[in-house]
């Protein structure tokens, strides 16, 4: 491929038989990332009759022969738009934050730079920056997610319901619409929710449903029941229930003649669909029906 192939392409003069070359080239894709990077951005301001005048000013031109100015002033634009590339891409890359994300009856685990580990439960995601992960170490979460923090400088979880803040512990974070918990199992955990601080020492919780602070249980063993393939509740209202139920089986739930409302407490298995159904309707005193990837939770037998 022929060296000025770049800056005619830039320039929009490669012809047809060119363009095809060029976009065959290993090169290509690199550039045209570049390309899309750099129309995010704005390139400076360059005065090509101004640097034309300082070069004679300079008496850089002492053979008196005739020259075309529109190429050079062309050359000078493209020459620009490069920098600006080059600069571009460099801001665009460093300001790229990494992002896992698990789906319905999906999860992962993620070793951050500083080998602390993140287990994420079924539909959620982190995202955080790799690149100045040593500076700050904080997390964007939207779902739920187990945290083992390593020792070192204050890691965070930002969630839009509040932050949690610690230096190296073990907690777990639900963070969906309407609900918000923190569980801490080792060390020390601050939570900021609307302002205030709670400071949550092992074997405590600080929960939000609904926008409204609620007492919460002990939480028993070393981690959160959904590590173990269980998920438990304690006074929660059934419409969060059915909603996890929905995430770990990837099935659609609906109900008829119930009040989503009324608190639910017990647990149902992850991996067992009729035997999570069955610890669901026995003690909602509810019952259901399966068709397909749908599951439908009834009063009694107001089912026609």
């Amino acid at each position: 491929m022929q060296e000025n192939y770049l800056a005619k392409w830039l320039s929009g003069e490669l012809s047809g038989e060119e363009l095809r070359e060029f976009e065959s080239s290993p090169e290509y894709a690199s550039y045209q990332k570049l390309k899309i990077a750099s129309e995010k951005l704005t390139a400076p301001e360059f005065d090509a009759d101004l640097a034309l005048q300082r070069l004679k000013d300079e008496q850089i031109y002492n053979t008196p022969k005739v020259i075309t100015l529109n190429p050079f002033k062309k050359f000078l634009r493209v020459a620009a738009v490069i920098a600006v590339l080059i600069a571009g891409s460099y801001f665009y890359i460093s300001t790229i934050n990494e992002s896992v994300r698990t789906e319905f009856a999906e999860r992962s685990e993620v070793v951050l730079p500083d080998n602390s580990e993140v287990f994420l439960n079924a539909e959620s995601r982190i995202s955080y920056s790799k690149k100045n992960w040593d500076k700050n170490r904080n997390i964007e979460l939207e779902g739920e997610a187990f945290f083992k923090v390593a020792k070192g400088k204050k890691f965070t979880v930002s969630t839009k319901h509040g932050a949690v803040a610690v230096l190296g512990t073990q907690f777990n974070v639900e963070n969906r619409d309407g609900f918000f918990e923190v569980t801490c199992f080792e060390g020390l955990v601050s939570v900021t929710h609307n302002e205030q601080v709670t400071k949550l020492p092992a074997g405590s919780a600080f929960m939000v449903v609904n926008g409204k602070i609620v007492n919460t249980g002990t939480p028993e063993g070393t981690v959160p029941s959904w590590m173990n393939n269980e998920s438990s509740f304690e006074s929660i209202p059934l419409t969060y229930v059915f909603a996890e139920l929905e995430r770990q089986f990837n099935i659609k739930v609906s109900t008829k003649d119930i009040d989503t409302n009324l608190l639910f407490t017990g647990s149902f298995n992850n991996t067992d669909l009729n035997m999570a159904l069955k610890s669901i309707s026995t003690p909602s005193k509810t019952r259901f029906k399966i068709d397909g990837d749908n599951v439908l939770f009834y009063a009694g037998n107001k089912l026609q």
